[in-house]
């Protein structure tokens, strides 16, 4: 039998995934659950087990290649498949075969057909490269004599592309306007050329994609945070005592956002445009920011409205231990329903963050610094901190967005630390 194998659905929201490495390629034996490759997405990176037992075919998809979910990206062929093909006519199956791979071909402009397979080394041309190769007239002589960068020497887009500019050729189907090869000397001097890695390109996609889907606005409140800075001090020794991990502010400000959640339900939402609706969660899923070596990922608290404070800060020192030593699930960052992003840790006094899709809103904090403030007519030195809104406007109007943010102010200014320890 031949089994498909697919790009998987790794979230409720990920609509398409990259495939960073295969670990078998074909004609390799592969054991179920064995690891066959690994996938990058907007969410996090994850190796794929096989789904049975057998052999790789076929890979459909190369390395560094980005199709949607559901897409056929190999085959596995089992033992049942061995069988069928050893019962049958060799001579008949052969010629069925090659009829079959004549009709699912498709032909270049002059009528030549653009074959699956290429030279030694090489066991196919993915559909991609065969419709550009189509498209641009080049002939199945040419497209064997292109030397390729992909496994085992195969022709990726890439390849393709650069020998169309190299022969003077415009990719798209247009008329070339060069008449002599490019010459490339290179980067500029004193350039260096970073190539993107999966996890950035995912970043930039996915916060384009954001940028363009919610009517982004943003509001800004100052914080008073000396008693917590004040309670931290007294206690943060006992802390660390007792659960083996600092305690910082995060879970401070995490306690105090989920309560105003609770509160605002209406910041705690999505919303279906095409429906004309909005779904306002009776749950806090907290998405809480981490900077890793790589980018940015953003764990998910599941149920945070049920944790008490040290059940937050529990799950926040776990999930940022595991964001920083990439051993994420793909639950772990699903599920979201609001984020919080601190890019105070690095002695910024605020940003504007981007909204994480599908959410409508995203805190920023700032630094917590030191500020000569007026308090009843009098100047006192305060603990002060920036917190930002980012929210959508398509759903969220100034009022809720203001009073919301300044629900979370209330709640960190009047902190007594009962209860917390």
């Amino acid at each position: 039998m031949r089994i498909e194998v697919i790009m998987p659905q790794m979230g409720e929201s990920v609509a398409e995934g990259t495939i960073i490495k295969w670990h078998k390629q074909p004609g390799d034996a592969i054991e179920k659950d064995e690891i066959m490759l690994e996938i990058s997405t907007d969410k996090v990176d994850s190796e794929i087990p096989s789904s049975h037992e057998g052999k790789l075919a076929e890979i459909t998809v190369e390395e560094g290649e980005t199709v949607e979910v559901g897409t056929t990206i190999a085959y596995i062929e089992t033992e049942k498949d061995a069988e069928i093909e050893s019962s049958g006519d060799g001579e008949d199956a052969k010629a069925e075969a090659a009829e079959e791979t004549k009709e699912a071909s498709p032909a270049s402009e002059n009528g030549e057909p653009i074959e699956t397979k290429g030279r030694s080394g090489k066991d196919f041309y993915s559909p991609l490269v065969r419709s550009i190769a189509a498209k641009e007239n080049v002939s199945q002589s040419e497209l064997e004599s292109i030397e390729g960068t992909g496994i085992g020497g195969r022709v990726r887009k890439q390849d393709l592309l650069a020998y169309l500019e190299s022969r003077g050729a415009k990719p798209s189907g247009q008329p070339a306007k060069r008449t002599e090869p490019i010459k490339y000397s290179g980067p500029m001097e004193g350039v260096d050329v970073v190539e993107m890695d999966n996890m950035r390109k995912s970043i930039a996609r996915h916060m384009r994609s954001s940028l363009d889907t919610s009517a982004h606005v943003y509001s800004v409140s100052e914080v008073d945070m000396t008693r917590i800075v004040k309670y931290r001090e007294e206690h943060k020794a006992e802390f660390r005592n007792n659960e083996g991990f600092k305690l910082t502010y995060t879970p401070f400000i995490a306690d105090a956002t989920v309560r105003a959640l609770l509160d605002f339900p209406r910041v705690n939402a999505s919303v279906d445009m095409d429906k004309g609706e909005i779904l306002e969660k009776r749950f806090v899923n907290l998405g809480m920011a981490v900077a890793i070596e790589d980018g940015l990922i953003v764990p998910v608290i599941k149920n945070a409205d049920e944790r008490s404070f040290l059940g937050l800060a529990r799950e926040t020192y776990r999930l940022a231990n595991k964001a920083r030593d990439e051993e994420l699930n793909p639950d772990d960052v699903q599920g979201g329903t609001f984020t919080i992003t601190n890019p105070g840790i690095f002695g910024n006094l605020y940003g504007l963050p981007i909204i994480n899709q599908p959410q409508l809103g995203i805190l920023g904090v700032g630094a917590i610094q030191k500020r000569p403030v007026v308090i009843n007519d009098a100047i006192a030195i305060r603990s002060m901190m920036y917190l930002t809104l980012s929210y959508d406007h398509r759903v969220l109007d100034g009022a809720i967005g203001g009073q919301f943010l300044q629900r979370i102010v209330q709640y960190l200014e009047e902190f007594d630390g009962e209860g917390i320890l």
